[in-house]
């Protein structure tokens, strides 16, 4: 029996059922992200704010995005941190079951794209296992590690700022998940032209 049908059979919330049923059929797109974080432990730390956009057929897709602010206070306020960032915020704002759920709706079967993009599936997995689901089934592919392919650099990472220098993308004045997510998409797509990734 393939292992997605038999994890159907558990007590998983409906939407992360109906995630796994995705699986059935190959993905027809990339999906670009970005998470705000509390910190590096994805045991410890919490998502502040998540930015992602639709790639098809050598695009990126717009009018294809997710974007909000998760809504963490409790956190914050048990770390003594400041809620300013949530309450100052006009992006739309959740609490983490609905943003969450509302994700991986958006990102089906897609293969995720993203700059270290473990760590952003590793904080996405410890906030799912809050919510009783499974970790996340989607091949991913991270702009860092495509870009060390291609040059043949293996004893050195590079940050996001140092690749969009390189490709001469601009550094936005507005920071957030979102922006993030639109500049790894612009890398992904130089990188997976000079890759020959289809």
């Amino acid at each position: 029996m393939l292992d997605w049908l038999k994890n159907i059979n558990k007590d998983y919330p409906e939407f992360w059922k109906d995630y796994l049923t995705k699986f059935e059929t190959k993905p027809n797109k990339f999906v670009v992200i970005s998470a705000e974080t509390s910190g590096l432990n994805p045991d410890k730390d919490v998502i502040l704010s998540l930015g992602a956009f639709s790639v098809i057929d050598d695009s990126i897709v717009i009018k294809e995005n997710f974007e909000t602010v998760l809504l963490q206070y409790k956190y914050l306020q048990d770390n003594g941190l400041s809620n300013e960032f949530i309450i100052e915020s006009k992006m739309m704002k959740m609490p983490e079951p609905d943003a969450l759920e509302a994700l991986v709706n958006f990102i089906g079967n897609s293969i995720l794209v993203g700059h270290h993009i473990n760590f952003d599936v590793e904080i996405l997995n410890a906030a799912l296992e809050r919510l009783d689901c499974g970790r996340l089934k989607n091949e991913a592919l991270d702009v860092d590690m495509m870009y060390r392919k291609l040059t043949d650099i293996n004893d050195k990472q590079f940050s996001l700022d140092d690749l969009c220098e390189i490709y001469k993308i601009p550094k936005s004045d507005r920071n957030s998940s979102s922006e993030d997510a639109y500049r790894i998409g612009l890398l992904f797509l130089k990188l997976k032209s000079r890759l020959g990734i289809k």
